[in-house]
């Protein structure tokens, strides 16, 4: 009885402890630094989110300001990694960004959440702890911050701002950004036009169940409506409306990879760089060869893009391989988004920005076109006229039934300068391109995390298998692996074919030793020595253009003449560098274990 009633005091006092430790932290996991994402917010917010992050976690967290944008916005890089493991630049990184059409606003919460996520769980989640010891990331939540801003806080619709704010002269008649939209009724927001005319005359008819649905007319049916475009007036007298609004480029088409001119691309701008935001950023990321895979975030259409943007521009198999792989994980991550190519599945984009990181950088780069229409339903609906029209049956029953109607402005009449009376009336710019509040977090949670699912699969390179041979006369056959254990190659396939940045290094010295030979077998010749594709110059550094690939090993071997100790160290622009000390007295094979390196990518001069 007794050791039943000490036992039933020990449940007891144990229960109470938990109780009370979860009471204490509220029964679940409490952010240290708490940020609602129910919302979207203006740049100076997202700012003020990231140094709350900073004061939270200063050995993890640094900023960068690379420039300006057009209306003086700092373009400030978040520089995201634990410093006590080694320096940004020491180590290997991913570059993310967001938000690079202004009216594509969730972005920059998506790449806020990434760093969010990544430090909140640093201490409780083993594979966040290693991401942020072993890698940096380098994030830009916007790098479009005015056009971002002018869509927050100025009347638009879902579609206008996506542009930069330098002005700009479309309807070429020598003015600047003379004739934006204008909100007639005051509410804030950018609506449809339409008038109702003498039946016969209008291009459009009510639809018999929902009048506020403007159907086509077909065949020998009458309208009486026709629809007058977004709210403006002339404002520059030339009879159109709308036609010069602020900016009117796009800063997606800029980038020096397949650039053409603007008669071949709208939007391309003089030249590549040639606006201030493409500018700094293109310094920042050529500055910065560490850079071993790029994200970039945009909506919508729930796609996880990858080049290339033309149809006359390929890819090389062994990098498409690893493109599908990680396309088709995002496939599973993110329900009803699919991994698509840009040119074949979209449409042609000349000067993108991740056709750019990739084809002229070598990167492993992602476009996520974050939300997908399917979301509003958790399932496939059939879609009537369109999702992003204001026509679409199933975007009203959404607005009804979820919102209770707060996605919609019911037609109401305006008398308009040149049209007369008409009506106004449509959905509002929070609809169709990003996802509703409610809905936010989960959005950028699954996208930040495909971020980190890539940022993991960055090469990997460990020196295995160390094997000393002695030959006789004072010489030694001295044979290594590089093993990489992850997806991406320490080279991609394109920066092999193209030549582009520095190819890795393995290095073998020794203050006793002369390298008499060195080079590379395949893994199939591992025995057989005598095939050894040796290099004709310097041998005791041994360059590898096409790096390491991916899942697989790499085996250098070298011809020695010598005694003592020796290194081995292996050194590369996209993947942690590695060290191997050996000995030539040995006078049998012997393996050497496996070392531990450090998670610090060193750089030393080549």
């Amino acid at each position: 009885m007794k050791y039943f009633l000490a036992l039933s005091l020990m449940v007891t006092a144990s229960l109470f402890a938990t109780t009370a430790s979860a009471q204490e932290s509220g029964g679940q996991w409490q952010p240290k630094v708490e940020i609602p994402w129910n919302r979207y917010y203006t740049y100076e917010e997202l700012l003020q989110h990231m140094q709350r992050l900073q004061q939270a976690y200063p050995n993890f967290v640094r900023f960068e300001d690379i420039g300006q944008s057009f209306e003086g916005r700092p373009m400030r890089v978040m520089i995201l990694g634990n410093q006590e493991t080694g320096a940004d630049n020491e180590k290997v990184a991913m570059w993310v960004d967001g938000n690079v059409h202004g009216n594509e606003v969730q972005g920059g919460e998506a790449a806020i959440y990434l760093a969010w996520w990544l430090l909140e769980h640093y201490q409780s989640n083993e594979r966040a702890h290693q991401l942020l010891d072993q890698r940096v990331f380098y994030i830009l939540p916007s790098q479009n911050p005015d056009g971002r801003d002018h869509w927050l806080e100025n009347a638009n619709t879902p579609h206008s701002s996506r542009t930069g704010t330098t002005p700009t002269d479309n309807d070429h008649d020598g003015l600047f950004d003379e004739d934006d939209y204008d909100d007639l009724d005051g509410d804030g927001e950018i609506l449809l036009m339409r008038k109702k005319v003498p039946l016969g005359q209008g291009t459009h008819r009510l639809d018999r169940d929902d009048p506020r649905i403007m159907v086509p007319i077909e065949g020998d049916q009458l309208g009486d409506y026709i629809i007058l475009g977004q709210e403006g007036i002339d404002n520059d007298g030339d009879g159109r409306i709308n036609e010069d609004g602020k900016g009117g480029y796009d800063m997606n088409r800029n980038w020096p990879s397949d650039w053409q001119p603007e008669h071949i691309q709208y939007g391309a701008g003089d030249y590549p760089f040639s606006y201030p935001e493409t500018a700094a950023i293109g310094r920042f990321i050529l500055a910065h060869p560490n850079i071993a895979a790029v994200q970039s975030f945009h909506n919508s259409g729930g796609m996880l893009l990858r080049g290339p943007g033309d149809e006359h521009v390929h890819y090389p198999r062994a990098d498409i391989r690893v493109y599908d792989s990680l396309g088709e994980e995002g496939e599973m991550m993110l329900p009803f988004y699919r991994y698509l190519i840009i040119h074949k599945d979209l449409y042609n984009v000349h000067g993108g920005f991740v056709n750019w990181t990739y084809e002229g950088l070598g990167i492993f780069s992602f476009t996520n076109e974050l939300w997908a229409s399917e979301q509003y339903w958790g399932k496939d609906r059939e879609h009537t006229g369109g999702w992003f029209s204001s026509n679409t049956r199933q975007q009203l029953e959404f607005n009804d039934s979820v919102t209770l109607g707060d996605l919609y402005v019911d037609w109401h009449p305006f008398h308009h300068p040149l049209y007369g009376d008409i009506e106004i009336g449509g959905f509002k710019r929070q609809h169709g391109r990003v996802a509703p509040s409610f809905m936010i977090e989960e959005m950028i949670h699954r996208n930040a995390l495909f971020c980190a699912r890539h940022a993991e699969e960055i090469a990997d390179v460990h020196l295995e298998a160390l094997k000393v041979e002695e030959l006789g006369n004072g010489l030694y056959r001295v044979t290594v692996d590089l093993v990489n254990s992850k997806l991406m190659p320490s080279r991609s396939a394109m920066a092999a074919k193209h030549k582009i940045g520095v190819p890795d290094l393995v290095s073998l010295e020794g203050s006793n030793l002369q390298v008499l030979v060195g080079g590379t077998l395949s893994p199939r010749d591992r025995f057989h020595p005598e095939r050894l594709q040796s290099v004709v110059r310097d041998p005791a550094h041994i360059r590898l253009e096409r790096g390491v690939p991916g899942h697989g090993r790499s085996l250098m071997s070298w011809v020695v003449r010598g005694s003592g100790s020796f290194r081995i160290r292996y050194q590369a622009e996209k993947a942690d560098d590695a060290e191997l000390e050996g000995q030539l007295e040995s006078t049998v094979p012997t393996e050497a274990p496996r070392t531990e390196e450090s998670p610090a990518k060193k750089q030393s001069p080549r």
